[in-house]
């Protein structure tokens, strides 16, 4: 394979021995290849994606905390966010809502002292409450999957904690002082059962262990005007520069640790400044790469998308990864997954299949509204999942499209209509199908969409889309 510094050194070779001149534009474009091309500029890329994850999750944590009190999708650290209801097409909020599962969330603090979450008992119903350490790994999943239905208690405890603990709780040990409580409790949509959710939600709790047992009021959150909470945390985080970002990097190091099996990167990351427990010396890294870096491993980042090794997966025109929520040194992937996906479960979890072109033969052509599509499962062959699954339709931003039944996710709960011969058709147009068929229509918009799939808790054995034994039918034109 032929590197980048390989290229560069192999330039320097061709203007010492032709007669070309090079003006002030092309040696600008020869020293940044020259800086481009050095061990170091590469280190500090490593770095760059290396430490991306936890710098977006904490830019995450200041822009959702940074409220007085509870509201909407933002509450102060320790506080839970409860998600009311399902966003309709006028939510801008996030991309890719979901219309399967109302969010009971919090950011909180382990550091000083454990935290103890109480989940009520849930009877049948599907849940998962993941839990995500500063570097988006999942450490722990609370839910119907792994721990059941039943009420439970747990308490969250830091790095290095020693203590005792009460005796009705189980220890759930977070790998760094930062944790992201994502539970998610199903909902159908309806008036009755938005309402046994709330009842849910409510009985959620989230308190230090200093209070664990008594009334405790939690106070007021601190509002500082310095955070941006109008722009997109993942543009926040690619518009630092190297220095800024790395200084950041640095100081979220000292109650973020890096685990064991990063000990090689944590040798890198001295080399230019950077070590677990002691601020960023800038004396260790080289200025001019304080603009470069950032672009470059951004762009590494999301290349890996297309140029994966197998993280990512292609199928019938559906592109998805099961390699989420538990990385080890793949570092790559999990920031990728951090820019595409912040707040991935693990696969045994959550799948999300996309897609934003269609089978049309040799050639794989994008979604348009003016055209009539039709995703066909074959008799038996529904998505194999413990929880549930959907096809949730999007435009080309990633938002709900408007259309007139506000539908915006079909799924079995819309009492979908078999054919005659077992197979189940599942119609993707602007306009109706017709009254007969209006059971299996996801609308779609007028222009270019895109369509997600959820598969939660997805089967692991046959037929299984873990390991392959069952596979996503590609979306094809109406005939």
């Amino acid at each position: 394979m032929v590197s980048r510094r390989t290229v560069s050194l192999g330039g320097l070779g061709l203007f010492a021995t032709s007669a070309f001149v090079p003006t002030a534009s092309a040696l600008d474009g020869l020293a940044t290849d020259l800086i481009e091309g050095t061990d170091e500029f590469a280190l500090a890329v490593d770095a760059y994606i290396y430490g991306y994850p936890l710098v977006t999750m904490e830019m995450t944590r200041r822009v959702i905390t940074n409220v007085a009190e509870p509201k909407g999708t933002k509450a102060p650290m320790g506080q839970m966010i409860k998600v009311r209801e399902y966003p309709n097409a006028q939510f801008r909020d996030v991309t890719a809502p979901n219309a399967d599962t109302l969010y009971t969330t919090a950011f909180f603090d382990v550091g000083q002292e454990p935290w103890v979450l109480s989940l009520p008992a849930m009877g049948d119903r599907y849940a998962l409450f993941p839990m995500l350490d500063g570097w988006t790994t999942v450490f722990e999943v609370p839910g119907k999957r792994t721990t059941g239905t039943g009420a439970q208690k747990y308490v969250i405890t830091g790095p290095g904690w020693e203590g005792k603990l009460p005796k009705d709780v189980v220890e759930y040990k977070s790998p760094t002082s930062m944790v992201w409580l994502l539970g998610r409790i199903y909902c159908s949509g309806t008036p009755e059962d938005y309402k046994a959710v709330h009842a849910l939600q409510d009985d959620v709790k989230l308190v230090p262990l200093s209070a664990y047992g008594k009334e405790w009021t939690p106070p007021k959150g601190k509002v500082d005007p310095a955070i941006d909470v109008k722009t997109a945390v993942r543009d926040q985080v690619n518009r630092m520069n190297a220095a800024e970002y790395f200084t950041l990097l640095a100081e979220l190091l000292k109650t973020n640790p890096p685990s064991e099996a990063d000990e090689l990167m944590v040798e890198k990351l001295a080399r230019i400044g950077i070590v677990p427990g002691q601020d960023f010396d800038k004396s260790k890294f080289d200025p001019s790469f304080a603009k470069r870096v950032p672009q470059v491993g951004f762009d590494r980042i999301m290349l890996h998308y297309k140029f994966s090794d197998g993280d990512v997966t292609d199928i019938n025109g559906w592109g998805f990864t099961t390699k989420t929520g538990i990385y080890g040194t793949n570092y790559i992937q999990r920031a990728l997954v951090t820019a595409i996906g912040l707040g991935a479960n693990r696969p045994q979890d959550a799948v999300y299949p996309l897609s934003a072109k269609y089978d049309g033969g040799m050639i794989k052509r994008a979604y348009e509204g003016s055209e009539n599509y039709v995703l066909t499962f074959k008799k038996g062959a529904m998505p194999p999942v413990g929880g549930f699954w959907s096809l949730t339709m999007y435009d080309e931003n990633y938002f709900f499209v408007e259309n007139p039944i506000n539908r915006y996710s079909i799924s079995a709960r819309q009492d979908l209509k078999m054919n005659a011969d077992g197979s189940t058709d599942l119609f993707i147009q602007n306009v109706s199908p017709g009254a007969e068929k209006e059971a299996n229509w996801l609308p779609a918009p007028k222009d270019k969409f895109v369509l997600m799939m959820r598969l939660y808790w997805p089967k692991e054995s046959n037929p299984s889309l873990l390991d392959g034994s069952w596979v996503l039918p590609p979306v094809k034109k109406a005939t």
